[in-house]
Parts: C-alpha cells; sequence; structure tokens
C-alpha cells in the first residue's frame, strides 16, 4: 500500500515523533496507518514524543578536558531529583564522550552520530528518556581542539571551559592556574574576552546611556562638556574592568588582574601563556521554569 506526504505529517501529528521515524513506520508498514502507529509504540517513540513537550530545564553542565580535547555540554531533566541521579549522570558523561569521538558540528548532526552499537545518539536519548519517565534534552555543547582546562561549581550548575594558547601546559602547576581562571570566569561571568572584543556598537550605547545618567543628575548636569566626557572616559574603564575577563581583578588577589596573574604566572613558569577563548554554561539559563503545583502532583500519584 503506497502512502503519501500527508499520510507522513498525519502520522507525526498523531504520534510527535519524528518525520524520518514516520516515513520508516509507514515504509514497514506498506503504508497500513494503524500498523505504522503500532510499530511507533512498540519502539517507545510515541511516548518518548510525548515527554518531549514536556518542559526540561534542570539538568546538569559537565565539563572534561583531556588528551588535548576540552568539552562542555548541557543535557537537561525535568527534575533536580533526576539530576541527581547516577544513571542520568552517567548518561551525561557518556554524551560527553561521544562528542570527543563524533566532533559534530552541531546539534542535529550530534543527534544522528553513534552513540554505542549501531546506536544513534538520538536512539539513547530515546532509550534514556523511556527508562527515566522525564522528558530530557541534549541542550547545547561546545568542543575545543587544544591545550584546555575545564571546572564544574555546584555539582553541575556551572561548567566553564578554557582554551588556552601556551608552550608551557604540561609544566607542574599549569593546571591549577587554569582552574584558577576557570573558577574566576565562573564566579564573575564575564562577557568579553578583552576590550578588543566588545562591539563597538556596545560602547557607542554604553556612552550615551552614561552621558543621559549624568546630564540628568543635578549635581552633574552643569559641568563643562569636556569633564563630563572624562566621566565618562572613567565609567567605561569601569565597564571593561566588570565585562572583559582580563581587566578583571583577580579573585584571589585583589591587588592583581586577571591579566597581571596571567603575565606573572607565564614568566615563573618560563613560556607564554594567553587566553584563546572561554565558554561558560549555567544550568537552565534562558530557559522556562516548570510551576510546579504540589496539590496537582499529589493528585496525579493518587491515580
Amino acid at each position: 500500500m503506497a502512502f503519501t506526504a500527508k499520510d507522513v505529517a498525519s502520522l507525526r501529528e498523531k504520534t510527535g515523533c519524528g518525520m524520518m521515524d514516520c516515513k520508516k513506520a509507514l515504509t514497514d508498514s506498506d503504508g497500513n496507518m494503524e500498523k505504522a502507529l503500532e510499530l511507533l509504540r512498540e519502539k517507545g517513540l510515541a511516548a518518548a514524543a510525548k515527554k518531549s513537550s514536556r518542559i526540561a530545564a534542570e539538568g546538569l553542565v559537565y565539563t572534561s578536558s583531556e588528551n588535548k580535547v576540552g568539552v562542555i555540554v548541557e543535557v537537561n531533566s525535568e527534575t533536580d531529583f533526576v539530576a541527581k541521579n547516577a544513571e542520568f549522570q552517567n548518561f551525561v558523561a557518556d554524551v560527553a564522550g561521544a562528542i570527543i569521538k563524533n566532533s559534530p558540528a552541531d546539534i542535529d548532526a550530534f543527534l544522528e552520530s553513534n552513540f554505542s552499537g549501531s546506536d544513534t545518539v538520538a536512539d539513547a536519548l530515546r532509550e534514556k528518556i523511556l527508562k527515566i519517565g522525564e522528558n530530557l534534552k541534549i541542550r547545547r555543547f561546545v568542543r575545543i581542539d587544544g591545550d584546555t582546562v575545564s571546572y564544574i561549581h555546584g555539582g553541575g550548575r556551572i561548567g566553564v571551559l578554557v582554551d588556552f594558547d601556551t608552550d608551557v601546559a604540561d609544566n607542574a602547576g599549569f593546571e591549577d592556574f587554569g582552574k584558577d581562571i576557570a573558577m574566576q570566569i565562573a564566579a564573575l561571568n564575564p562577557i568579553y574576552l578583552n576590550d578588543a572584543d566588545v562591539p563597538a556598537e556596545v560602547i557607542a550605547s554604553e556612552k550615551e546611556i552614561l552621558i543621559a545618567q549624568i546630564q540628568n543628575d543635578p549635581k552633574h548636569a552643569s559641568k563643562p562638556a569636556n569633564i563630563i566626557e572624562k566621566m565618562v572616559e572613567g565609567r567605561i574603564r569601569k565597564y571593561y574592568e566588570e565585562n572583559c575577563l582580563v581587566n578583571q581583578a583577580f579573585v584571589k588577589d585583589g591587588n592583581l588582574s586577571v591579566a597581571k596573574y596571567i603575565e606573572q604566572t607565564a614568566a615563573s613558569m618560563g613560556g607564554k601563556i594567553a587566553i584563546k577563548s572561554f565558554v561558560r554554561f549555567e544550568k537552565g539559563e534562558g530557559l522556562e521554569k516548570r510551576a510546579d503545583n504540589f496539590a496537582d502532583e499529589v493528585a496525579e500519584m493518587v491515580k
């Protein structure tokens, strides 16, 4: 029995499964819609798809940096309870390992890549959703080849991966130094690496806001333009100190900037150290959170 694109769309609407899964089910069932539905249910795809619409903003961030490859990944679950589960945590570690092995271009490519045996990452994810009973999502990742140092804070609440340009990565003490930089990023959440990374339009906008603030302040409004300009310059320097990593005060020694700490460490190790880039993930940032109703939850359990 032949089937059309409309049949695929109809099956997808009924089950919530992916287009390719629906097409394969119809192919395997010779276009019979009822048999296709049964096939999807047997594989657990329909059940997993139903869970996929539920909010998943908990979970954890995981990092690894070994053998000149660094990875940071966020995998979300619906509840913090599952995020603390050893099976979920092991799955996230395996996901990171698959990212290292497969070097995927993006999430879509990663989901279609090999996980273990003949299973794809998408297959493994669906299986884990069915077993754990919550919606799970591999949200984002970054993979870096080079001299990286990673750091996890708060049991996976915040993760940082730092990429260095250095010739002293094998020196004793470099890992500790790298952790210091990563902890700085975790704690103070810089937006940029240095002054040059700040877009010109951001500084222009910041100057406009500062000028307006000064002109609206009765204590400063009557000051000459050149004085106002100097005040703005001072506050822009403050903006760089707060938002650019290398300009920030070093958290372990407020008398040093991060740039100075890097310079001193490089000198003590007899080589060069520069930060090429960094990535900071915070679990669930920017995601809609679940609004749980305890009474409804208990009622559902009683059912």
